[in-house]
């Protein structure tokens, strides 16, 4: 059950709530934003009506929640779990920070490599979207070759390698370039048959939430993976449809499903950053909604 405070509420009412989930021989969750935080009540939520809590003070609703999912949920497993690649451990407490090697300076052979960025964010399959432009031959033996040099640079660095495939016929490359980590982007989610063979693999994953999808869809795409025998995911969140056009965060669903689920949370902010709303600030909202890391352009990432 989700518990939805009002805009301000002190933390009196807050912890009235919490009592009364314990009272119950439940658990909480909590989420605090900038202006209302968001309770999660983790347990068997039948023995309550959501009436009664919207009854208390400064709650502004209670919403039932009837999973269709189960591996991927609090119910099974009420404490976090932490998924781990090549020694960074996403889940724990800390905010890792990824960073886009796309946007890494280089100088001849040597890389500069972010200090502060716990992981590097490899895209080597996006396709040149001009139609006028010449697409690279990504499946060329030259391109996996300096794939493979790329992220065996990174984690001789000690940092880990996060490789995103754009189809199911990228995972094989991605694999011989020793990737520590494979991303899967929202456009992926409705793929069936690539979330079948990415739960295959003994590999961490992100699966990320698609524009238009619900916090359901992609819980539901997780369970999916996570029954084809591979524990090892994180939630990607990378911009929702906004009002009026372009992407925004959304740090509902982050907070909805770190309530909901024990998996880690990530926060891809590379095409969300506006001139007035910068990687800063937009990272203090995803680590505030709950997000366990974040991916930002590595020119806003300290280089060592």
């Amino acid at each position: 059950m989700i518990i939805v405070m009002q805009a301000g509420a002190d933390e009196a009412s807050v912890q009235a709530v919490v009592s009364a989930i314990r009272s119950r021989g439940l658990s909480e969750h909590l989420s605090r934003g900038s202006e209302r935080v968001i309770i999660g009540a983790v347990g068997d939520e039948r023995v309550f009506d959501p009436a009664w809590f919207e009854g208390m003070a400064q709650v502004e609703k209670a919403i039932r929640i009837v999973h269709d999912w189960r591996l991927v949920s609090r119910e099974v497993r009420p404490q976090g779990t932490v998924v781990s690649a090549n020694g960074v451990r996403f889940g724990e407490g800390s905010l890792k920070i990824l960073a886009d090697a796309g946007s890494l300076k280089t100088s001849g052979s040597e890389t500069a490599w972010p200090a502060d960025a716990d992981a590097l964010l490899f895209d080597p399959f996006r396709l040149n979207p001009n139609p006028y432009a010449p697409d690279v031959a990504h499946d060329s033996k030259a391109a996996e070759r300096a794939l493979s040099r790329a992220t065996a640079a990174c984690r001789a660095a000690g940092k880990a390698a996060v490789v995103r495939i754009r189809a199911a016929a990228q995972i094989e490359a991605a694999l011989e370039a020793d990737a520590d980590m494979l991303y899967l982007g929202g456009e992926m989610l409705a793929d069936r048959h690539l979330q079948q063979l990415a739960g295959s693999l003994n590999l961490p994953l992100v699966l990320c939430k698609g524009r238009g999808d619900s916090v359901r869809d992609w819980l539901m795409a997780a369970e999916r993976t996570f029954l084809r025998g591979n524990p090892h995911l994180i939630l990607g969140e990378a911009g929702t449809l906004a009002l009026g056009g372009g992407l925004r965060l959304d740090i509902e669903a982050i907070a909805e499903a770190k309530a909901l689920s024990h998996l880690p949370v990530l926060a891809d902010l590379l095409r969300l950053s506006r001139p007035y709303l910068g990687a800063d600030l937009l990272q203090q909202l995803a680590q505030t909604a709950g997000a366990d890391a974040v991916i930002r352009p590595a020119g806003t990432v300290q280089a060592a």
